[in-house]
């Protein structure tokens, strides 16, 4: 099968995608939180994905968000989108991705269908094919979880280069990265991944989707130097002030890993709004003033060097 070149490892930011008040996409907003991330050293870009809304987005409103990316990103650190839905769409946004010059795309589930391993390889090699320079990482989550004959016969496309885990079935994992080592790169991806990421790293997965860079991201970075240096103590402080405070918030309500990243941009005053489309909804007031008061105490706690604003006024 060959060696794998590797996709971009460490912590991957997925920023959000800010709308304004009458539900148009702000693309300063969006080039600002992009250029925060970073500066604030995450390791990748992917844009346009779950937490970009991307079951809301355009065609237009998608290349927009990428030729922000790019622009915000100026190389410092590869990009990735989100490619997915019904299979035309998919392979349409993947020639874009291409087009604008991502390094890869996340594949994410088709449209609503569960099908057999068989249609599910079918479609993932049919978006291989039409974009064979772009890297193309697996998600597995929801309506897409691929067994392990079925990444071993996509394996054969050179362009496959990682699978994400959202769905937390770790002898599925450890049969992959059993098989699967120095071939394919592995990125935990389960919702707030900072939760359970000890339960990864075991099986030689240190990449990660992280919800909180995109509003605490030095916290973040502390979380994972402590990860990999063994320091519980550490671990165990972060788990108890900022970690699990909020993951408790985040498992409320449906939509919340889209909306409560927002809300935790509003609070710490980066340029977005709470903001979402249906079918996500908004933080309630009760659960916002709650994550208030967590990062409030957490940033005290644990101060970034250069606060960009205050906590907004209770």
């Amino acid at each position: 099968m060959g060696e794998s070149t590797g996709i971009a490892k460490g912590i991957l930011g997925f920023p959000v995608a800010p709308f304004t008040e009458n539900g148009r996409l702000d693309e300063q907003a969006l080039f600002e939180n992009i250029r925060f991330l970073v500066e604030e050293g995450l390791d990748a870009i992917y844009i346009a994905c779950g937490s970009g809304e991307f079951q809301s987005l355009d065609k237009a409103e998608y290349e927009v968000m990428l030729e922000t990316a790019n622009e915000a990103v100026a190389g410092k650190v590869p990009i990735y989108t989100g490619v997915g839905g019904n299979l035309r769409t998919a392979v349409e946004l993947a020639a874009i991705s291409e087009e604008k010059g991502a390094a890869g795309y996340l594949l994410l589930p088709p449209y609503l269908i569960h099908g057999e391993q068989e249609g599910l390889y079918r479609y993932a090699s049919e978006i291989f094919e039409s974009a064979p320079n772009l890297d193309a990482i697996l998600y597995q989550r929801d309506n897409a979880i691929y067994s392990v004959e079925t990444v071993r016969q996509l394996t054969a496309y050179p362009q496959f280069k990682g699978v994400k885990d959202g769905i937390g079935n770790m002898e599925l994992n450890i049969c992959l990265t059993h098989e699967f080592k120095g071939r394919l790169d592995f990125l935990n991806g389960m919702p707030m991944a900072e939760v359970t990421m000890p339960a990864y790293l075991p099986l030689g997965i240190t990449t990660y989707s992280s919800a909180i860079s995109n509003y605490i991201p030095h916290i973040s970075r502390m979380y994972y130097k402590a990860l990999l240096a063994g320091d519980q103590e550490t671990l165990d402080e972060l788990y108890t002030d900022v970690i699990l405070p909020i993951n408790s918030i985040r498992k409320q309500r449906k939509g919340y890993a889209v909306s409560l990243i927002k809300a935790g941009m509003e609070i710490i005053g980066l340029q977005t709004r709470g903001y979402v489309r249906p079918p996500v909804t908004p933080v309630t007031k009760e659960h916002y003033k709650e994550l208030e008061q967590i990062l409030g105490r957490a940033l005290e706690k644990y101060p970034r060097k250069e606060k960009i604003s205050k906590i907004k006024e209770s």
